[in-house]
């Protein structure tokens, strides 16, 4: 991050890059002229940017409005530069590489220390690569290395102040606290420490440091680390994002001092064609389409019912071009696919002929539909709703045999810099809501072409939301596990919603870590309401009454054991099952059909490389 609110990235192809946050894409690029850029650090001020290159040289650019300037190169040797720190008071800054770190003097542009990591260890003979580099406030730069060390070093004497090794293996990241009293570092063997400064003895003003605590939430490397002022937070190969948070900081026991896993993203990468009973399956390069199972038997609840039908693997959507499939969606009648990266969107006819499936590429599509970030059908499948930049939703209209059709482009009234990220339409093809990233929920007239309503905004994101077939009444998840019901014919607060804001949810309920990621309805049943997260599955009934914290959240297995009346007396609106997970995907195809779709978290554990063997005791 740079000059506040700037995001940059930059990669081995050599280019720096920003990011524009309200657009979600690409702002502008420039290239490093260094090579391949292994690391990249910006002062305290955000004013500058400083890059590590392949060919050893440490290059300043300036943050300007716009974009970037190149400023100078500092002196150079050989090696690549692996990681950047810069003196708090954007003096020096420390570099680290191969065998050696060196601190350069930002005005001269010259190196003034140089270190050689091993000149204290005999007869090494394989190199040392410094993976992580920190510039503390008194003069102490802080390193991890391949050799599973954590080094404290005096830049201006050279010397080396203390040396824990914490690993057999590779210390790849390191964070430092905002006072600079602790560091979090992560290794390759899925392990995380912390290192506190704390007095040699009680009272005593000299203090070192010190290796406290250890933690194990990962089975593949840990390549990033963060130390907020409450929590520790690290990112592995693995695929998980964890906040450790740290039991001294916190004030109280509760949600803020649970420990908190994130899996999966948070974002819809399945689609169901309700008519036609089809999935499509989403990956990074590619779109698959299925065909779902069907059974004739019925049974008791748990058995598995033998198929008289088996999932049939329809068509593979190959996207061509080194971009990622951004979003996609099937059609309710099986009949549409579209997809859209960051710079092509495409649609597709997809024909079912004798048992045959057929797919056709819709020529001439409208090209102000990008970026898309969100796609979906009307109940009909006679229109495309596309999610596009500063709150606009595109309206396409779908004609036969294979062709569209450029309807309408609804924007915000008062505008809007944030791209749309989720969309909700009617069934009755009436209503269609749609939600920026500045949290805004819009609801747009698709009879008229016109703005209905704005709901009211909320202090925190929207995760899911949809329209009741019924009533109309759309019903809103928010971060925080927060349920609203809105009427749009109304425009104001169900009685319902507004019962649930004074009574409130239960605490279980609102402690859950994992946000909701779909709603959907059951037309049969208007008072139903079906949602689900990464780990459960939940009906709720509004016409049963809220559980007070008192109560059993989850008592279905309670309730099993109980006579009617006892049942009847304990319960409650909600209705949750935790027997799919992790689950990606929940909808109700028909009022008798469920379907649910998971992704189990050894088939991803599977594809990752093997992490690093260790001998444990007892085998």
């Amino acid at each position: 991050w740079a000059a506040g609110d700037r995001l940059f990235g930059a990669g081995l192809g050599g280019d720096i890059t920003e990011y524009d946050l309200a657009r979600l894409c690409v702002a502008r690029s420039v290239d490093g002229c260094g090579g391949p850029i292994w690391s990249m650090a910006a002062n305290g001020s955000g004013t500058q940017l400083a890059i590590g290159c392949e060919d050893g040289s440490v290059k300043l650019f300036q943050v300007v409005p716009g974009g970037i300037q190149f400023e100078r190169n500092l002196d150079r040797r050989k090696g690549r530069i692996l990681c950047l720190s810069w003196h708090p008071s954007d003096t020096h800054i420390a570099a680290g590489s191969i065998d050696a770190l060196r601190v350069f003097d930002v005005s001269s542009g010259q190196t003034v220390q140089r270190i050689m990591v091993n000149y204290h260890v005999q007869k090494v003979k394989r190199e040392c690569i410094v993976w992580s580099i920190a510039f503390l406030s008194s003069g102490t730069v802080v390193t991890s290395d391949s050799f599973g060390r954590v080094q404290f070093w005096d830049w201006e004497r050279g010397t080396l102040l203390e040396s824990h090794t914490v690993s057999t293996s590779a210390v790849l990241s390191l964070a430092v606290s905002e006072k600079e009293d602790s560091i979090v570092v992560g290794t390759s063997t899925g392990a995380t420490y912390q290192f506190q400064l704390l007095p040699v003895k009680m009272g005593s003003l000299e203090k070192r440091w010190v290796r406290t605590k250890p933690f194990q939430h990962h089975t593949h490397d840990v390549r990033a680390v963060a130390h907020s002022s409450t929590a520790l937070i690290s990112g592995g190969l693995d695929a998980q994002l964890v906040i450790r948070p740290l039991m001294e900081k916190m004030q109280k026991k509760g949600y803020e001092a649970a420990l908190r896993k994130f899996t999966f993203p948070h974002r819809r990468l399945v689609s169901c064609a309700r008519k036609a009973r089809l999935l499509l399956f989403q990956f990074s390069q590619h779109l698959e389409l299925w065909r779902l199972g069907s059974t004739d038997e019925t049974g008791k609840d748990g058995e598995v019912l033998p198929l008289c039908r088996m999932p049939e693997h329809l068509l593979q959507l190959k996207s061509k071009g080194p971009e990622h499939i951004y979003c996609s969606c099937v059609s309710p009648c099986g009949s549409w696919v579209a997809y859209s990266t960051a710079s092509r969107f495409h649609l597709y006819r997809v024909q079912h002929e004798g048992g045959v499936v057929s797919i056709k590429k819709v020529p001439k599509v409208p090209k102000l539909l990008l970026p898309a970030y969100q796609l979906q059908f009307s109940s009909d499948s006679g229109s495309l709703f596309v999610a596009s930049a500063r709150g606009s939703v595109h309206v396409l209209q779908l004609l036969e045999p294979g062709g569209c059709k450029h309807l309408h482009t609804f924007r915000p009234p008062s505008g809007s810099p944030e791209a749309v990220y989720l969309l909700a339409s009617s069934a009755d093809g009436h209503w269609l809501a749609a939600v920026s990233g500045d949290w805004a929920i819009h609801v747009y007239n698709l009879k008229g072409f016109k703005h209905h309503c704005m709901v009211p905004t909320y202090s925190c994101a929207v995760t899911a939301l949809a329209i009741h077939p019924v009533t109309n009444n759309l019903v809103i998840a928010y971060s925080d596990q927060q349920l609203f019901e809105f009427g749009i014919p109304e425009k104001q607060y169900t009685a319902w919603s507004r019962m649930v804001q004074n009574c409130g949810l239960h605490k279980v309920w609102l402690e859950r870590d994992s946000p909701i990621t779909h709603i959907t309805f059951n037309p049969k049943n208007p008072s139903h309401i079906l949602l689900h997260d990464i780990y459960m599955f939940c009906v709720l009934d509004k016409s049963l009454p809220l559980p007070d914290n008192s109560a059993l959240l989850m008592n279905q297995s309670t309730l099993k054991q109980l006579p009617e009346n006892a049942r009847q007396r304990q319960l409650h609106a909600f209705k949750i099952c935790k027997k799919f997970q992790p689950l990606l995907f929940a909808d109700l195809l028909d009022e008798n059909c469920l379907v649910m779709v998971e992704r189990p978290i050894m088939d991803i554990k599977t594809q990752l490389p093997l992490p690093i063997q260790q001998k444990k005791f007892g085998t």
